[in-house]
């Protein structure tokens, strides 16, 4: 039981982020917030039955749960903040593996990111990397991958 509610914390976490990854370029560019309660809510569907093998009431739940923290998040988190990080975080990808790169947003958002490995995946340069970020007073902890490919870093969900 402990480590299936451990599953589901960690899926519940990684929904959050993958709404909100999909949702800063719908903010940003002043458009509607859809885009962060689809992607958050298919995150949430898959990853709660993953979590479950299958359950309907965890699939339907981990969607319901998506899609509201992806629209969410997606309408929170202040535009100026996520330039501050998406500096930080270009850094932290190009700089030292277990180095701490911390920014600091107009808004009050502030975090860190640490590159924990970094290798090469069908050719693409890629790592591994750990992130903190407090917004609101609340504070959200994510692992994740990200690559360079199309002369960009990309956030793998």
């Amino acid at each position: 039981m402990l480590k299936k509610s451990a599953l589901l914390a960690g899926a519940a976490m990684l929904t959050l982020v993958a709404g909100t990854s999909a949702s800063w370029a719908d903010d940003c560019s002043r458009h509607d917030h859809a885009g962060g309660t689809v992607l958050g809510a298919i995150a949430g569907g898959v990853i709660g039955g993953v979590a479950s093998h299958g359950n309907g009431l965890a699939i339907a739940g981990g969607a319901i749960f998506g899609g509201l923290a992806g629209n969410a998040l997606s309408r929170d988190i202040d535009c100026d903040d996520r330039d501050s990080a998406y500096h930080a975080y270009q850094e932290a990808f190009d700089g030292d593996v277990g180095q701490r790169y911390e920014w600091e947003g107009r808004h009050g958002g502030h975090g860190y990111i640490v590159v924990n490995d970094k290798y090469r995946r069908d050719g693409h340069r890629c790592v591994d990397f750990s992130q903190v970020v407090w917004h609101h007073g609340d504070r959200f902890e994510k692992n994740g991958t990200a690559c360079h490919y199309d002369g960009d870093w990309h956030i793998e969900d």
